[in-house]
């Protein structure tokens, strides 16, 4: 039987999708587990806990970060230095494994020294990458900066504005790094992403792959609107409008172009009633008072029945991200039969299409997301999920890859076509 680790920083992290594949896994009779460095509600038995001092280095790598990042530019979002980590290499499930999938390793789980470690045990290291992190010299997402295409250098996120900065070392240290083993294979989620992967001096003569997230169905599916609005105490004829994100402020979300589609909507005469239901994180009395409309506000939803409720509950989800992967939000949107309105950004085109399960405004037109919403009202738009994101064919895709790079099969374009 194949032996599968996945390693990320916690099973809540990346939109909770490393536990949805580990599962799905499991299904298909190979052997997985997840090492974790942060415990979550929802962990088994198959999930294995870091001890007592690589969480005391994730703490202090924490704190270093804070202070290192104090000065960037927070409008261009996340910047991660890579300073500290720990060495996993030598445990046993690590050992054993046949193949090892990393995904979110920030936050003080895995440095660069520490993949090495890995690499060095001459195993199949798939990269299953949720941003752009490792083909960058240290952003999360580039927005319009394409400097990761050739060598990054004076960054935008960082205040120094030297040719040779920070990126441009930590640049340099994942070119040594990945340059050196030829163990080393790479998964975008989405369309976009494995464009970046293929275009980034990092990465553009590395294996790469095109493989999207995976989403229970047993868990999101539709039920009746009614019955999922007067559980959530909202009025069954208002048309509910829902808005989504582990932090509604993240620089990514765009929550500022969604305040100003509200607004136009707001000065329409010919809408009924809207009720407007966030969920997610940094929810303030700020935000409370610039949403012209009736809001109820769930907290921070920690279980998936609860989101899968919130979703039934909203006649469409709203998606105005400004820079994203492959956002978990609006698969798991559609999959409970809600249409999607969002930018025409990142890999958000790869779940909607446009005016038949959603629609795909211009990319940072608030004015666009106001006629998105209006049309999915007027046209009574339902979402659906698209074909290549069913379970099984996902599923299959991986199960590709792992034989694949099991054998060390070097022409992947055949089993893999761009």
């Amino acid at each position: 039987m194949i032996k599968v680790i996945h390693l990320q920083n916690s099973t809540e992290s990346a939109g909770g999708v490393v536990p949805k594949l580990h599962n799905a896994f499991l299904e298909s009779n190979i052997d997985s587990s997840i090492l974790s460095l942060k415990p979550s509600i929802n962990d088994n038995e198959q999930i294995i806990h870091l001890g007592r001092f690589p969480k005391m280095i994730a703490m202090l790598e924490y704190r270093i970060q804070s202070f290192l990042s104090r000065n960037n530019n927070k409008q261009f979002g996340l910047y991660s230095y890579s300073i500290l980590g720990s060495n996993v290499s030598k445990i046993k499930q690590i050992i054993s494994a046949d193949i090892i999938y990393l995904h979110w390793i920030q936050g003080g789980l895995l440095n660069l020294r520490n993949i090495e470690q890995l690499a060095k045990l001459n195993k199949p290291i798939i990269f299953f990458m949720h941003d752009m992190w490792s083909i960058t010299g240290g952003c999360h997402y580039s927005f319009s900066c394409d400097k990761y295409k050739s060598r990054c250098s004076d960054c935008q996120v960082l205040p120094s504005h030297k040719k040779n900065d920070w990126s441009t070392r930590e640049f340099d240290k994942k070119l040594r790094l990945y340059s050196k083993y030829d163990n080393l294979y790479f998964v975008a989620p989405s369309k976009w992403l494995y464009n970046c992967i293929k275009e980034s001096g990092l990465t553009k003569n590395k294996p790469v792959f095109c493989i999207p997230n995976i989403v229970d169905a047993k868990i999101y599916k539709p039920f009746d609107k009614n019955i999922a609005k007067q559980i959530l105490n909202l009025n069954v004829n208002d048309t509910v409008i829902a808005f989504g994100a582990v932090s509604i402020n993240s620089p990514y979300k765009g929550w500022a172009y969604l305040k100003r589609a509200l607004e136009i909507l707001k000065s329409d005469p010919g809408l009924k009633k809207i009720t407007v239901l966030i969920f997610g994180g940094d929810f303030n009395k700020q935000i409370a008072e610039e949403i012209p409309f009736e809001t109820k506000y769930m907290g921070f939803l920690r279980d998936e029945y609860s989101t899968d409720l919130v979703y039934n509950a909203a006649d469409i989800f709203i998606a105005p991200s400004l820079a994203d992967n492959l956002p978990t939000t609006i698969l798991q949107s559609l999959y409970c039969g809600t249409p999607v309105v969002g930018f025409d950004v990142g890999g958000i085109p790869d779940m909607i299409k446009h005016k038949s399960n959603g629609y795909l405004a211009k990319y940072k037109d608030a004015e666009d997301i106001a006629n998105g919403i209006k049309f999915c009202i007027e046209n009574n738009i339902k979402g659906q999920i698209l074909p290549e994101f069913d379970k099984k064919n996902i599923l299959n895709k991986h199960l590709e890859l792992i034989n694949a790079v099991l054998l060390k099969k070097p022409d992947f374009d055949k089993i893999f076509p761009s």
